[in-house]
């Protein structure tokens, strides 16, 4: 049974991250404050459900929370500040998206929240300082397997799987050979083949190794 809480504070917000070892398509975060008597007994880390559980939850947790945000951040921007970057920046941006200003914040993993705040890169969201002091003013915790012991890290990892892959199959439509429906823009052979085949989109994850023999890809 996953845990409430992890901090006394009512107002604690999970965050968490999905696609960050992905090739093409966004990283994306979400950020989900649950009221602090919620119960559910499907819940978990969204890797260890399937995709009919995951989008069955969906919206009883959006239904139940207090505040969630959800927030992708592009190709562009992980290429520019690295995926570790772009995943955590993701997370800082769905607690500033949040309704209510959360108490305390437990993070999914071993980096906390604020590690790195206000990075000066050329595209996405440019924190203004007062939002740099209020992310440095909540106190928060990372917990490595934190989404298969905390129902609110649990619940942000089922909403940033859920909303990524539905961009994925949104994506696929404009370039189906790759078949983002299917591996949602993982490394996957059928993936991989594809690159060969057909090259990179504007999807594509530049700044990662897309192919085994990449030096010799022409991009």
């Amino acid at each position: 049974m996953l845990l409430n809480n992890f901090s006394s504070f009512q107002l604690e917000t999970g965050t968490d991250e999905a696609g960050r070892g992905c090739l093409a398509g966004p990283v994306t975060a979400a950020a989900v404050i649950l009221p602090i008597d919620f119960k559910n007994t499907i819940l978990n880390d969204s890797k260890q459900l399937s995709e009919k559980a995951r989008e069955k939850l969906r919206p009883i947790i959006e239904e139940h929370a207090i505040t969630f945000a959800v927030t992708h951040l592009h190709p562009n921007e992980i290429d520019e500040i690295n995926i570790l970057n772009a995943s955590m920046k993701g997370m800082q941006e769905c607690i500033l998206k949040l309704t209510q200003t959360p108490q305390f914040i437990i993070v999914d993993g071993n980096r906390a929240l604020n590690a790195k705040l206000g990075l000066k890169n050329t595209f996405g969201k440019q924190f203004s300082k007062a939002e740099i002091e209020l992310l440095k003013s909540i106190p928060n915790q990372s917990i490595i397997k934190g989404d298969s012991k905390y129902l609110s890290i649990a619940a942000a990892s089922i909403l940033a799987k859920t909303y990524r892959d539905e961009y994925m199959d949104k994506i696929h439509e404009e370039f189906p050979m790759y078949n983002w429906k299917k591996n949602k823009g993982y490394p996957t052979q059928e993936h991989r083949d594809a690159i060969r085949k057909y090259g990179t989109t504007k999807y594509h994850r530049m700044s990662f190794k897309l192919l085994p023999e990449q030096l010799k890809l022409d991009i």
